[in-house]
Formats: structure tokens, C-alpha cells, sequence
């Protein structure tokens, strides 16, 4: 049996190949960014081809820099960003468009439509999302909406479509494998998520050609063999997982009511209901967490759309840091924000507000605001969008949260996770690897191919680096947040003025 399984994390801003061993250990990784492509404001690309090239090259990488044998890799795991769209000439291979990213609001006006025609029960009911520009469905739309070759290509059965993941498995396999997971395909607004087949009275109302999406499978499945051109011998891709059910495998949240938080370009807060698909209230997501044999889980999501990225915007848009790591620097060497508050909605309002057009705000300036205050804004401005989707779970769930487990780069920093216990009241747990997005697509991988025999053996790798305990007066947590909730209703609607 193969002593290590490698998984491919092809995220929002960059491609990585993490190797796993048995212990759940990290034996190496490499990483590759790609371009953010911005035609207009608010609207975000990725060039398909430019992502896949890199997702090989650091396979290749890692194999290499690991020293590893081929024949000692058991399988390879993929997780990816998850509501960002792929069309592509299945006969040439081609992108026929850009990738539209998760994040690209371009179809705005065509959720307004939707809604203004009453369809967001139906929706809802069906797929478990709120009708938003940030799912693959509406993107599709645009498309052959304003490229009216596309849609004619399409009709005639010459064009694939799917997420990331499925670019992927096509290409990685020679070209053999059209296929998507339950998790994947939830998060397209096309999928029922109750009979797990794409929904054909939305696929009318959408006007897009059944015969173009993937096949769908459960996410621990033999999606294929990676070509052997790649690496020398054919590799099995065991699982397939949307990169925030990928986390919460990943921290072992195997049971309804275990939650974690990912900070990574945006937050995404899920907790996982078991096998019953819980519907909101409070309008956050109802998604399918993971398909495993004939067993289906489901999770409920907050999205934040926003969260790394605004470090990332502080470093490359303002220049006022030149590392991430400079903004907890610098945060740290401010006791407070001196009443500064950023709501970073550069591409409007995830959970509890789905507003397409609020845009980013920050309010509070005075003549003595600095840097660092600045940079502990942005900081706290990601808790606190986090602190939105608790209250919106505790709500749905009747229920405190006990914990919160994290993950991703951000919960690196110190000072953001100290503030976030601060204004949840909760402990927040930080896991020794916090490469949980990647570490749940190996988990169900290995676990596909009998390198671990089950959940149980998976629960008792998981390992904490340290707890954050609330050490902020209530009184003064409360006041914080109430100033926030004041600065979000004022960046509101912003781009419909």
C-alpha cells in the first residue's frame, strides 16, 4: 500500500499539492498563485488554462521537492473553490470564456429578475441557497445570455461546464472523466439537494442544456486515474469536496452540531446537521457537506465573502503593509481601532445580508487614525462578520456554541483569533495542522483507498495547537459589536445609488 496521499487545493488565489502521510502529518507542499483578472468593478475572472498549468506544475513540484516515489502514493484528493465556472469546447479542450469567480457580481441583474419573479422559495426549497450572484447558475446564464455562439455551441452538445473540480478531473485524466461530487454540485443552484439530480425545472427556467453539466457523484468515489503522462503512472483521485466541506472533514466535525470557521480569501462557518438537510431561517445555506458510499450529510452555511482578501487589498491595493504578516505587526501595536470601522465589502454582503450592492466602507476617520489602526480595523472587521453568521446559526439551532474549531491562514494570527473568542464569548480551537481544507480532501481520499479504516481512526489524528478563551469585559464586546452592525447598515445599497 502507497504511503502517502497527495491532495490538490486549487484556491482562489493560488494552486498548492500538499503530500499527507499516514499520521495526517505534512510531508511538503508548494504553492502557485495565479492572476485575479478584473474587467470591470465588481466582476472577477481566472484564466481555466493558466490554473490548470499550475495545478500540474506543483504536483510535479511536490513529487519532486518530497523525494517520493510515484508508486508510493496511495491517491490523490481534490478540493477546490467551490461557485466558480468553467465552459469549455469538450471536442478542442479549450475554455470557450474565462473562469467567473465565486466572487463576480456580473449577474446581478439577473438574481433580480429571479426574485422579482417570486422564485426564491422554489429555489431555496430545491437547492438549499438564497438566490445570489455568488452561485455557478446565474454565471452559466450570463454567459449565453451575452455570447449567443456559446449558447448555439452549447445546444449542439459541443461544450462542457462545471466548477473547478471538474476542470480539473477532465484534464487530469485525459480527457475521459466529466464528472462533480454532491458537495460541488450543491453550490450551483442547479442541483436539488433532496432527489441528488440536477433540477430541470430550474435548468428551464435558466435556459441552460441539461447535457453540459457533470455527472454527479458522492465525494469519496474513483473519479478516474491521473494521467500518466503527469507523473509517469497512473494515479487514482479518490475524492472530490468543495474546499469548505473539504475543512470540515478536515477538523473531524463528523457529527450534527460540530462547527469550524475557515479564514481564507472569505470566512465560511458550517456546521454539520447529519443526514438531514436543516432549512434556514436565518438565511444561511443549507449545502450537502459530503456523499460517502450511499450515505449523504448535509451542513448549514454563513458565507463572508470577504476576509483574507481584505489583508491581501491592504497589501496590494493601499500598500500600507508588505507581508500579511505585517498587519498583526502592526495591529498589535494599537490597543484599539480608535473607533475606525472597515466593512470590507468589495463585492457586496455574504450571510445574513445577501446584499449584491453594498460596497466596502470605512467609517470613523479622524485626523489621528494611523496604519495601524487601519490594519486592526481589517483584522476585526473579519471577526466580526464571523460574530454575524454564530448568531444567525444560534438562532437556527436553538442552541449556544460551545466551541468554535478554525482554520485556514488567517487563523494564523494570534491577535484576530484572541478578538474573535473576545466577541463570540466562545472558545475558539485552533488544530495543530491548520491546512484542514486540504487535509479533509486526503482524509476522504485515504479513506477511500483503506488508508485509514474509518472516522474514528480520522477523529484521533486531529490535534490541537491551542485554545483561545474570551477575556473581554461583555459590556465592552457588545458595545464593539453594536458599532458594527451601525457601519454594515451604512455601507448598504451602496452601488444602487
Amino acid at each position: 500500500m502507497g504511503k502517502y496521499v497527495i491532495t490538490l487545493d486549487q484556491g482562489t488565489t493560488s494552486s498548492r499539492a500538499i503530500v499527507f502521510d499516514g499520521s495526517g502529518s505534512i510531508t511538503g507542499m508548494v504553492k502557485k498563485e495565479h492572476r485575479q483578472i478584473y474587467p470591470k468593478p465588481g466582476w472577477v475572472e481566472h484564466d481555466p488554462e493558466e490554473i490548470l498549468e499550475n495545478q500540474i506544475e506543483v504536483l510535479r513540484s511536490v513529487v519532486e521537492k518530497c523525494n517520493i516515489s510515484v508508486n508510493d502514493i496511495l491517491a490523490v484528493g481534490i478540493t477546490n473553490q467551490r461557485e466558480t465556472v468553467v465552459l469549455w469546447d469538450k471536442n478542442t479542450g479549450k475554455p470557450v470564456h474565462n473562469a467567473i469567480v465565486w466572487q463576480c457580481r456580473r449577474s446581478a441583474g439577473i438574481c433580480d429578475k429571479l426574485i422579482k419573479d417570486g422564485l426564491e422559495d422554489e429555489v431555496h426549497k430545491k437547492t438549499g441557497l438564497i438566490i445570489d450572484a455568488y452561485f455557478s447558475g446565474t454565471k452559466l446564464k450570463w454567459i449565453f445570455d451575452n455570447f449567443p455562439d456559446i449558447r448555439k455551441e452549447a445546444e449542439k452538445g459541443n461544450v462542457y461546464a462545471g466548477t473547478i473540480d471538474t476542470w480539473l478531473v477532465w484534464n487530469l485524466t485525459g480527457k475521459r472523466v466529466h464528472a462533480t461530487d454532491y458537495s460541488n454540485a450543491s453550490r450551483t443552484m442547479l442541483f436539488n439537494i433532496l432527489s441528488l439530480k440536477w433540477d430541470e425545472e430550474i435548468l428551464k427556467i435558466l435556459n441552460i442544456p441539461v447535457s453540459i453539466l457533470p455527472e454527479v457523484r458522492p465525494s469519496a468515489s474513483l473519479f478516474g486515474y491521473i494521467d500518466k503522462k503527469i507523473l509517469g503512472k497512473e494515479i487514482p483521485v479518490a475524492a472530490v469536496l468543495g474546499d469548505q466541506q473539504a475543512s470540515l472533514f478536515g477538523q473531524t466535525c463528523f457529527e450534527p452540531g460540530m462547527a469550524k470557521n475557515t479564514y481564507g480569501t472569505g470566512c465560511f462557518l458550517l456546521v454539520n446537521t447529519g443526514n438531514r438537510a436543516v432549512f434556514s431561517k436565518n438565511r444561511l445555506l443549507t449545502t450537502i457537506a459530503w456523499g460517502i458510499d450511499d450515505r449523504v450529510d448535509y451542513a448549514l452555511e454563513g458565507s463572508v465573502f470577504i476576509a483574507g482578501s481584505a489583508i491581501q487589498w491592504l497589501r496590494d491595493g493601499l500598500k500600507i503593509i508588505s507581508t500579511s504578516r505585517q498587519c498583526d505587526e502592526l495591529a498589535e501595536e494599537v490597543e484599539d481601532t480608535k473607533g475606525v470601522y472597515f466593512v470590507p465589502a468589495f463585492t457586496g454582503l455574504g450571510t445574513p445580508y445577501w446584499d449584491m450592492y453594498a460596497r466596502g466602507a470605512i467609517f470613523g476617520l479622524t485626523g489621528g487614525v494611523t496604519r495601524e489602526h487601519i490594519a486592526r480595523a481589517t483584522l476585526e472587521a473579519i471577526a466580526y462578520q464571523v460574530k454575524d453568521l454564530v448568531e444567525c446559526m444560534k438562532e437556527d439551532s436553538d442552541s449556544g456554541l460551545s466551541l468554535l474549531k478554525v482554520d485556514g491562514g488567517a487563523s494564523v494570527s494570534d491577535i484576530m483569533m484572541q478578538f474573535q473568542a473576545d466577541i463570540l464569548r466562545t472558545n475558539v480551537v485552533r488544530p495543530k495542522v491548520v491546512e484542514t481544507t486540504a487535509l479533509g480532501a486526503a482524509f476522504m481520499a485515504g479513506l477511500k483507498t483503506g488508508m485509514w479504516s474509518g472516522l474514528e481512526e480520522i477523529s484521533k489524528i486531529w490535534a490541537v495547537d491551542r485554545v483561545f478563551e474570551p477575556q473581554m469585559d461583555e459590556e465592552r464586546s457588545k458595545k464593539l459589536y453594536a458599532g458594527w452592525k451601525k457601519a454594515v447598515e451604512r455601507s448598504r445599497g451602496w452601488a444602487e445609488n
